[in-house]
């Protein structure tokens, strides 16, 4: 690091220019802060992801996930263009401006956060950072920028400017270093998102339905729905805008929708996204928003927004695959050319080109296998660009095998379900003895049915062993359960007599899928697992009794149960029991449990814990707690979150299991906790 007379420092190669900076950092994560500089300035960036994991923090992973650069990676910026970044912070997203543009000029107030975002870009020198208020650096910024990129930004604009309209104002400002023909775009939370109604707090000041109530508190920030930032942007004299709804939300984003391209029912159902703070859960938000699907009101409970103002980009749709191992991250879009819809996916990075080449090449023999006059299943055909990096197709109309089967769940018709998947069975069993390949991704949302013509649109996974149909029908509903809690009313009897196998095979086929899976990601940890070891709590509505107030020391004290399906424990897959004793119904597929005895700081005496009458072995392998041991089965908890995971390795398995378990539950105090534990 090196810093001249005129209060430029360099870091690498990266320039911060420090001329507008009055020597105070306006705000501040805290220690936090340090860390993350020392991580910037000591580790790689293909270490983050392990940093990440290991760290169970969310402002590491709020800076540091390489996810958060989706919202800004699908826009069309390439290396003819200048982009200013005002609100750059640690560099979250800097890093993909830098790849896509020619130079990055980044605006931030806080020294310390700009030094990370230096550090962390060191090896880039198309960056440039000014560290000040942006009222006082923009005075020197250019006024011909491409793109101009406000991101989780434009809701502090009160900070920014002080004036009777301090949002159209800021508006009309950045507008003024915008080059002829540039656009804005704009990143920020809906004050009215779906996640503030079923018991999130409010994303920047941590209280209950504030945005909602209209920030009855007062405070610097302020988000909106689309019509207002419509207006603002309309007010400030811009005449062309694009409204895009990034899912789950804009700091995660792993789907993009617009007006021309909104959600399906049942394609909205990762909802359990807040990583920084405990929350209710007052509602089932996947069945809220088929509901809000239906009704077309998504654009008013989207979670968050992003605006383009000025011309669009050509992307209707975008779904990040992102989560994975260097070699499969891809993006799957829907943009249009010449007014035609059409399906294009881009590799992420060059490694993951080979990914799409085998595509192309699973095209060719998937094609081959399914072609005769019986066959009754077609493929997708694709093209691969020169270059390697993009593989497009045909936007094809229909509606998904999923969509029909959940159809057939929804009004209790389990005839008509058994008639699909026989149906199912047939077509993708087709040529299987002089078979060349296998697309082992058959699952029923990857097939598009317009009246009699089936068609597969994605075949990313496939692989030259031979796999029987049987065994394609058994991922596709282990798959398909998985993904919805209200799939668990299909009768796994029912599917395994069709298919021929015994619980053994299943079972087998299980530990298959979960090594494909953990193939896929490279051994890494979801988001979903991310969260559960953060460790912030979900208070489920239905768990609390009725009459009873927070401060009824009975609504701690109920355990509640967690089912890991492949995917971590998670909310969604928890419930609560009533006390102990308890004994439960479990389905098959489950790899472990979890008991968490209470929320309370307290003392446990572990009773029996049966898998179908059979006592659970309580070997370090088996049974773990963050509990300390204190007598012969007795554990004290210096924590409100105590908790019990048992794996399931090993056990008999049944269709429907039970599962009981008893504890005998002594709450302590805080004080007495912690001397014990």
């Amino acid at each position: 690091m090196s810093i001249d007379n005129n209060r430029i420092e360099t870091i690498g190669r990266v320039k911060l220019d420090l001329t507008s900076y009055n020597g105070e950092d306006k705000y501040s994560d805290g220690t936090v802060e340090d860390e993350l500089l020392e991580i910037a300035r000591d580790r790689s960036a293909a270490e983050f992801q392990d940093i990440i994991e290991e760290s169970a923090s969310w402002p590491v992973l709020y800076h540091l996930s390489e996810l958060r650069e989706n919202i800004v990676e699908w826009l069309p910026i390439d290396k003819s263009m200048k982009v200013l970044e005002v609100g750059s912070g640690c560099g979250a997203i800097t890093g993909r401006l830098s790849e896509k543009a020619g130079s990055v000029t980044c605006c931030d107030l806080s020294l310390k956060r700009s030094r990370i975002n230096a550090y962390r870009h060191q090896y880039n020198e198309n960056i440039t950072i000014h560290v000040g208020n942006f009222t006082d650096v923009e005075k020197s910024l250019d006024r011909d920028f491409d793109y101009i990129c406000l991101i989780g930004v434009f809701e502090y604009a009160r900070g920014y400017v002080d004036s009777a309209d301090p949002y159209g104002d800021f508006l009309k400002l950045i507008k003024s270093h915008l080059k002829p023909g540039g656009s804005i775009a704009i990143a920020i939370e809906n004050r009215f998102g779906l996640k503030y109604w079923a018991g999130c707090r409010e994303d920047h000041l941590g209280t209950y339905f504030s945005s909602i109530e209209g920030y009855p508190d007062g405070g610097v920030v302020r988000t909106f729905t689309d019509r207002k930032l419509i207006e603002i942007a309309r007010a400030s004299g811009f005449t062309e805008y694009h409204m895009y709804y990034p899912y789950p939300d804009y700091k995660f984003m792993t789907n993009l929708y617009s007006d021309s391209r909104l959600p399906r029912k049942g394609e909205l159902k990762d909802n359990m996204r807040n990583f920084d703070r405990d929350r209710l859960l007052l509602f089932n938000e996947k069945d809220a928003y088929d509901t809000i699907l239906d009704e077309g009101l998504f654009n008013l409970y989207s979670n968050s927004y992003m605006m383009i103002l000025g011309p669009g980009p050509d992307v209707a749709y975008a779904r990040y695959s992102n989560d994975r191992a260097q070699g499969y991250r891809i993006v799957t879009e829907m943009i249009t050319q010449d007014g035609v819809p059409v399906i294009r996916k881009r590799a992420l990075n060059v490694e993951a080109a080979e990914h799409l080449r085998n595509m192309a090449d699973a095209y060719k023999k998937l094609k081959k296998r399914y072609t005769g006059r019986d066959c009754r299943l077609s493929i997708a055909p694709v093209v691969l660009s020169e270059d390697g990096m993009t593989l497009t197709m045909d936007y094809i109309k229909g509606v998904t095998l999923e969509e029909m089967l959940d159809e057939c769940l929804a009004r209790n018709d389990e005839e008509g379900f058994v008639s699909l998947f026989k149906e199912y069975m047939d077509r993708i069993s087709y040529g299987e003895e002089r078979a060349e390949i296998t697309d082992i991704d058959l699952i029923f949302s990857n097939i598009l049915i317009n009246g009699n013509k089936w068609t597969v649109i994605d075949f990313e996974w496939t692989t030259n062993d031979i796999w029987k149909s049987r065994d394609l029908g058994f991922r596709s509903i282990y798959c398909y359960v998985l993904e919805d809690k209200k799939r668990d009313k299909l009768s796994l009897d029912l599917i395994m007599d069709l298919l021929n196998i015994n619980a053994n095979t299943a079972a087998e086929l299980r530990e298959q899928e979960m090594a494909f899976q953990k193939s896929v990601t490279a051994g890494h940890r979801s988001l979903g697992e991310i969260r559960e070891i953060i460790g912030n709590r979900v208070t489920d509505i239905e768990s609390l009794d009725s009459g009873r107030t927070g401060d009824d020391p009975g609504l701690n004290m109920r355990p509640q149960v967690y089912e890991d399906t492949g995917r971590g424990f998670n909310e969604e897959e928890s419930y609560f029991a009533d006390g102990f004793p308890f004994t439960m119904e479990v389905p098959a597929g489950r790899r472990a449990m979890r008991v968490d005895p209470c929320s309370a700081f307290c003392l446990v005496r572990v009773g029996e814990i049966t898998w179908n009458g059979v006592p659970v072995p309580r070997g370090m392998l088996s049974f773990r707690t963050n509990g300390r041991k204190v007598g012969h089965d007795t554990y004290a908890f210096a924590t409100s979150d105590p908790g019990f995971t048992i794996s399931l390795k090993g056990l008999e398995e049944r269709p429907i299991n039970l599962f009981a378990v008893d504890m005998h539950v002594t709450e302590l105090d805080p004080e007495t906790a912690a001397g014990i534990g």
